[in-house]
Order: C-alpha cells, then sequence, then structure tokens
C-alpha cells in the first residue's frame, strides 16, 4: 500500500505525516505538490492524504481554495473510482469543501484556537476502542443538518466521537462544541475518511504515545 501526502501552501503538518507514515509505521509514501496533476502511480488499494495546517492561508472559508487546486481535481477524481482518501484537520475541512464529505467545519464554540490531547471513542463497526489523539485547530466544529446527521447515524458514518478518558461521550468531553461530539466522518462506501484529531502525532515512543497508530491500523489495517 503507498501512501501519497498533498502538499499545498499552507500546509504545517504535511511533514508529521510523511515522517509517521515513513518512519513509524513503515510505509512508501510520496509526496504531492499542490499544482501536480498526475497520480496514476497511485491505485485504488493505495491512499491519498490531505493533511493539516492552513491551506492557501485559509483565506475565505478554511480549505475552500484548496479545493479548487489542479490536485484535488485529481484527488476527487480517484475517490470517485473507489480510491482512499484521508483527510485529517484542514484535510478534512478541505474534504467537506470539495464535497467528498458532507457538513463543514465552523469556528470553534470558543471562538478560540484549541491545541491539546483529547480522547476519540471509536465509531465504527469493531472498534470500540478509546484513543489519547491530540487535535489542534480554530475551526474543528462539525456541523451537518438533520437531515444529514440521520443520514450519518443510519448508514454508520460517524467515525470518532470525543470522549472522557474512560470512553464516556459527553458534553464535558467535547472540546469545540461540535455536533453530537464528532470528531470525524467518512463516505458511505467507506473510501473517504476525515477527522480533525492528528493520529500522525500519536505514532512514537518520542511523545509516549502510540494510540494514532491503532488508528490507522483500524482504517487502512497498517500499524
Amino acid at each position: 500500500m503507498k501512501f501519497g501526502v498533498v502538499v499545498f501552501p499552507g500546509s504545517n503538518c504535511d511533514r508529521d505525516m510523511i515522517e509517521a507514515l515513513r518512519n513509524d509505521l513503515h510505509q512508501e509514501v510520496i509526496e504531492l505538490w499542490h499544482k501536480d496533476d498526475d497520480i496514476s502511480m497511485f491505485t485504488t488499494d493505495d491512499c491519498i492524504v490531505l493533511p493539516g495546517g492552513f491551506s492557501y492561508g485559509d483565506y475565505l472559508r478554511c480549505g475552500a481554495i484548496a479545493r479548487f487546486s489542479p490536485m484535488m481535481q485529481r484527488v476527487i477524481e480517484f475517490a470517485g473510482k473507489g480510491g482512499k482518501v484521508l483527510g485529517v484537520c484542514n484535510g478534512f475541512q478541505i474534504l467537506c469543501e470539495s464535497g467528498l464529505l458532507p457538513g463543514v467545519l465552523l469556528k470553534n464554540a470558543n471562538q478560540q484556537f484549541i491545541c491539546k490531547n483529547v480522547y476519540l471513542k471509536g465509531q465504527l463497526q469493531g472498534d470500540e476502542g478509546v484513543y489519547k489523539i491530540p487535535i489542534a485547530h480554530g475551526e474543528g466544529r462539525f456541523h451537518a443538518s438533520e437531515e444529514t446527521l440521520a443520514q450519518l447515524r443510519a448508514n454508520g458514518q460517524i467515525m470518532y466521537k470525543y470522549c472522557s478518558a474512560s470512553g464516556e461521550v459527553d458534553a464535558e468531553s467535547n472540546p469545540n462544541g461540535t455536533t453530537e461530539n464528532i470528531a470525524g466522518i467518512c463516505n458511505e462506501t467507506r473510501n473517504v475518511f476525515g477527522m480533525m484529531p492528528h493520529p500522525e502525532r500519536a505514532c512514537s515512543g518520542d511523545v509516549y504515545n502510540w494510540d494514532g497508530k491503532a488508528v490507522f491500523k483500524t482504517l487502512f489495517g497498517i500499524g
């Protein structure tokens, strides 16, 4: 399995993602510049990653400009053919802006940038784990219409919810006011994944946290 990590102007978590995939998870990684428009080296068994940061300075809405980059046109086509796509933080915002995932990411309820470790409760079938994963965002509050939320619940598309250290999903463990404590979702066909927390920052003994590896194992069978 190969991973392509897209680098936009303003990306600042691309190196974290590349190092985690390459050194901690021992995967083949190819860096992709936002102006590139060739991903023919990838098959639908591979994964394209949209890392965190502030793509194009986050002018307009977060991810709104990145959605029109040449590379994103190829990523949208790749996802349409069943290729795997992962968006983390700003990458999640780009996926929503591009229509690959429903909903939007709004400013945090406290109107402040939040950077800290949080806990996530797995929601996908077969994943009931509790993981300590860092967040670092100012606009991570997931919002969607009631109709969309009902579809996400019915189709089992909610990947992670913020929870307490013991796994209890409650208001006290919601760091940013996100709807129903949602921290990550996927599309109905389970090949496009978006999440605000940063699993790539929790894959090494250097930070005394390996929980991110469990996230990559659940989603892609690696780690």
